[in-house]
């Protein structure tokens, strides 16, 4: 029962490696994978890198080189929608890759062979990512709100006002963007492997995004994450 701890960059994961209790290495297509006991229960943590395609790749290892039984996307993203202000942390209900156009073949943003364009997390673990989200949240930024619903994913960072508002008015209910998550959800609706993925908001994906977004990352993602596992994982 291996609960595998994704996240993009080394900064979304500080600290986690060195709580692992017989923890050991593992390197497989240049990434290190590190498996071991995280808060009484059995781990692997990994560094995807960014976008689509790599966290994909990385998904399908810990799945099946792995046998993760629920994989958990630890990080940040960029608001989107009006009401999701930075600190806030957003837990994705639903996943859907707003690059994805295969028209004329496929209805856009639906996956090709697929039948779907938006992917559900799972209802259990999505629950339980909500409860240890608001408790977390509570612990380390009380001033914070915590949001569920639609994140979006893309192989783009959003980094403008224009690029922000045509992603909500193509998506009115998205809380946020991102370019791993649903990614990794299609990957693993295909493994039959439960997931969830636990966004802090690090900038408003506007004009500032990159500044935000670099400070953000270096003072507060992790101390979340860490909050958020031992109640995830406790």
């Amino acid at each position: 029962m291996t609960t595998a701890i994704l996240s993009a960059i080394a900064e979304e994961q500080t600290g986690l490696a060195e709580l692992l209790d017989n923890a050991h290495a593992v390197q497989i297509a240049g990434r290190t994978f590190r498996a071991g006991t995280l808060y009484g229960k059995p781990v692997a943590l990994a560094l995807s890198g960014i976008g689509k395609v790599a966290a994909a790749a990385t998904a399908s290892l810990l799945c099946d080189r792995f046998a993760a039984t629920a994989v958990v996307f630890t990080g940040v993203a960029g608001g989107i929608h009006p009401g999701v202000e930075i600190g806030d942390v957003v837990v994705g209900q639903q996943y859907l890759q707003h690059d994805m156009n295969a028209e004329p073949l496929f209805p856009r943003w639906q996956i090709p062979l697929h039948g779907r364009s938006v992917i559900d997390a799972d209802p259990t673990l999505h629950t339980k990512g909500l409860a240890a989200a608001q408790f977390a949240l509570a612990a380390t930024s009380p001033a914070a709100n915590i949001h569920s619903g639609l994140l979006l994913s893309g192989d783009q960072f959003i980094h403008s006002e224009a690029m922000r508002s045509q992603l909500l008015q193509e998506h009115p209910t998205a809380l946020a963007a991102e370019m791993e998550g649903a990614a990794v959800a299609q990957v693993c609706s295909d493994f039959d492997v439960p997931f969830v993925a636990v966004r802090q908001i690090s900038d408003a994906a506007g004009n500032t995004a990159a500044i935000d977004f670099k400070h953000f990352i270096q003072t507060r993602t992790a101390p979340f994450a860490r909050a958020f596992l031992k109640l995830l994982l406790g």
